[in-house]
């Protein structure tokens, strides 16, 4: 199963607490809360690029499957990861504190991080 698409945010869940988490200020939280987001998603064997585009805002990693990477997170804070692949539609990550697991299902990913006792869920659509 292939993970290369593109994909349209549906709905998120502890967007607000979560960005407060990761140290976010505030009126960058308002201003980003509502915002469209779409990701790509480019996958050549264990090689992945993520472009992620909220707003005027553009994130680009990329990394390659059990491989340290240097990984930039939504506040810009960079972080060494090893991403895994379990079965063939999931990605986990983790880093000190931290757990990302992106699963893809059909044309929908599920994208759910874990900070200490906050869970951020996003749900996106292939487009």
């Amino acid at each position: 199963m292939s993970f290369t698409g593109r994909y349209e945010l549906q709905s998120q869940e502890n967007f607000e607490p979560f960005m407060r988490a990761l140290g976010v200020p505030e009126d960058k939280i308002q201003k980003a809360k509502d915002l469209k987001s779409i990701s790509e998603i480019v996958q050549d064997g264990k090689k992945f690029t993520l472009t992620v585009t909220t707003g005027s805002e553009v994130i680009k990693n990329q990394f390659t499957i059990g491989e340290e990477c240097e990984f930039q997170m939504m506040n810009g804070e960079k972080k060494k990861i090893v991403v895994q692949m379990e079965g063939n539609n999931r990605l986990v990550a983790e880093t000190k504190g931290a757990k990302s697991v992106t699963e893809l299902n059909g044309d929908y990913i599920t994208h759910t991080t874990t900070i200490g006792d906050i869970t951020f869920k996003r749900i996106s659509k292939r487009i």
